[in-house]
């Protein structure tokens, strides 16, 4: 389909809170509430001591080869999950991409400014935005989805990803929001068995470190050598591999794991709330495996502007293409945040419904 429309392609959850927005309690950034822990703060505090040499990431990236049991060669750090896309854009000849919609939009807009013309694949509400492989042409030669999906939370099954696979086909998955999953289970984060696969994990979204910017890719070494080409130099700083490092040590992956149990018990209270509202017309989608939840309501701009007034932020989802106006996310919290929450999406629905 036509990859010129009305979607805005570069609006993100942070444009909800920025400015006027500040002081709103923030439902529309998917970044986990309550980060970066002290110790990683001080930890990164700690390697500014070393700011007046250049960048060395060799530990970091044997650190994070180690994490996933693979060979260094198959590691490359980047400046955020971002950066990774732009590369994989330039770097990578690509002569039918396409992109599985709803899904984070950067990949669709650095391809886009690459110069390539993108088909989307739009996996339907009706469906549950289940992936079905046969609906991604067979030609295409590059395929990027999410698992899990932002906006829509639909955790993949694995096999379904690497069903995608083809000779002569990269298949990006992006796993930005993976160790938000327990047990990471349907991850290809290690996989090596998957011809053209090509990983992209964050580590911003977890660890509460979306100004620091550190991401990274996983993929066979011919594609990380390719993807390295395009890269600056020292594209990565110091405190950002520093953080790297940290990030996936033992007692991070711990406490990752227990932060990705303790999202789950908080989903499953916001979900069960939001389900109070289908009288009125609210729909979720589901079943919601992600940090965040995607809702189908009414007159759902006005709802938004209504929240905004009492106090919270949500992403609007019509920017994401296969959603329209009627469609918002919403950032998994706290029981007594969510609690605060529903109170006013009550009194929201109700304003926007005069």
């Amino acid at each position: 389909m036509p990859t010129t429309d009305r979607h805005d392609l570069r609006h993100h959850g942070d444009a909800e809170v920025r400015d006027d927005g500040a002081a709103l309690v923030d439902l529309a950034v998917n970044v986990r509430a309550d980060t970066p822990p002290r110790w990683l703060r001080e930890h990164i505090a700690a390697s500014l001591t070393g700011l007046a040499a250049y960048p060395d990431g060799r530990a970091a990236r044997v650190a994070v080869a180690a994490r996933h049991g693979l060979p260094v060669e198959r590691v490359l750090l980047t400046a955020g999950a971002a950066e990774a896309f732009v590369l994989l854009a330039r770097a990578l000849t690509a002569r039918r991409p396409v992109v599985v919609h709803p899904q984070f939009t950067e990949p669709e807009a650095a391809l886009r400014d690459a110069g390539h013309r993108v088909e989307r694949v739009l996996l339907r509400a009706e469906d549950g935005f289940r992936l079905d492989p046969a609906a991604v042409p067979e030609d295409a030669d590059l395929v990027v989805i999410g698992n899990p999906t932002n906006p829509t939370s639909v955790l993949h099954p694995a096999a379904a990803l690497a069903a995608l696979a083809r000779p002569g086909r990269t298949l990006v998955v992006d796993e930005a929001f993976m160790d938000a999953v327990p047990g990471e289970r349907e991850a290809l984060a290690g996989r090596t068995d998957v011809p053209g696969l090509v990983v992209l994990r964050s580590l911003t979204k977890t660890w509460g470190l979306a100004g620091l910017r550190i991401g990274y890719v996983l993929a066979a070494p011919e594609t990380v050598a390719e993807l390295q080409r395009a890269q600056p130099l020292w594209p990565v700083s110091t405190p950002a591999l520093a953080a790297a490092e940290a990030c996936v040590s033992p007692r991070a992956l711990a406490e990752a794991a227990h932060a990705a149990y303790r999202i789950a018990v908080d989903r499953a209270h916001l979900v069960a709330g939001l389900r109070e509202f289908a009288p009125d017309g609210l729909r979720v989608a589901e079943p919601a495996e992600g940090p965040f939840v995607l809702v189908r309501v009414e007159r759902a701009a006005a709802v938004r502007r209504h929240l905004r007034d009492l106090g919270f932020a949500v992403r609007r989802g019509d920017t994401f293409p296969g959603l329209d106006e009627e469609w918002l996310r919403l950032a998994v919290r706290d029981r007594p945040t969510v609690n605060a929450f529903l109170q006013a999406l009550d009194r929201a629905m109700v304003l926007a419904s005069r």
